[in-house]
């Protein structure tokens, strides 16, 4: 028998919203996210947080098993692949991806940890993060967000979260959204569902933060509103006492 979504987590199927988060931010807490593990607890995550798709699911499991029979769970298998596991049913837009990569600002390596002998108290370290953690939460939605009828105002709005070398960046990239969204009438907006803490350095003034998201996008070619889920690894660095936006990392979870 195949694992479930519930499996991968380690959850039971009646699992409520909260349960399913916190099994999800233990299930990544120490893996690389080059591990297939770390891939399969994000789609998992995903599919179970979506009341559509966790519907899904559970039809498809029902399915599966005949009806005098009671199911009976597996462990999850270390090195399920996402391409053997169950598949949600939804489509990133592929202009929407283009964004996303223009967006990232490269690779930011994962790794969970708060160390326990630091050169400040470890209480003061985690404050920082969990501070961070929030200003990362209240960013990401204005940097990854845009409409072709306000364009110059969202940039501003998103580099207000910048720091001064990453807005140089984002100013390059923004340029190219500001090319093409006019004409497609394109328009995106985002939504924090989650995050958690996946690194700090021994001094708490740089975080990286992985936010779970979705966006949706509008453009005058689409019949409706589509919507991607991603997760982004955001990297928070304090200056002069506020938390800025140094870095992004985007994963799409569809």
């Amino acid at each position: 028998m195949t694992p479930s979504w519930y499996d991968v987590l380690g959850v039971e199927p009646t699992a409520s919203d909260a349960e399913i988060r916190a099994a999800w931010k233990t299930a990544i807490a120490d893996l690389d996210p080059t591990d297939r593990r770390f891939r399969s607890a994000n789609q998992a995550a995903e599919v179970l947080l979506d009341p559509a798709g966790r519907a899904a699911h559970d039809a498809e499991l029902a399915a599966a098993v005949p009806p005098e029979q009671a199911p009976e769970p597996e462990p999850a298998e270390p090195g399920i692949d996402v391409e053997s596991a169950p598949a949600t049913g939804r489509s990133v837009p592929s202009w929407l991806l283009a964004v996303v990569a223009l967006l990232a600002a490269g690779s930011v390596a994962l790794a969970v940890w708060l160390a326990s002998d630091l050169g400040t108290s470890e209480d003061a370290v985690e404050d920082a993060a969990r501070t961070a953690q929030a200003r990362a939460e209240q960013a990401i939605v204005p940097v990854l967000s845009f409409s072709h009828e306000r364009l110059e105002e969202d940039r501003a709005a998103a580099r207000s979260y910048l720091t001064p070398s990453y807005r140089e960046e984002y100013d390059r990239l923004f340029d190219v959204i500001s090319d093409n969204a006019p004409s497609t009438e394109t328009a995106v907006t985002g939504q924090v569902l989650d995050s958690a803490l996946v690194r700090t350095d021994d001094d708490g003034t740089r975080v990286d933060v992985l936010v779970f998201l979705d966006r949706t996008t509008e453009r005058k070619d689409y019949e409706e509103p589509q919507t991607s889920y991603d997760q982004v690894t955001v990297t928070m660095v304090e200056r002069d006492g506020d938390w800025l936006v140094d870095g992004l990392d985007t994963t799409p979870l569809d």
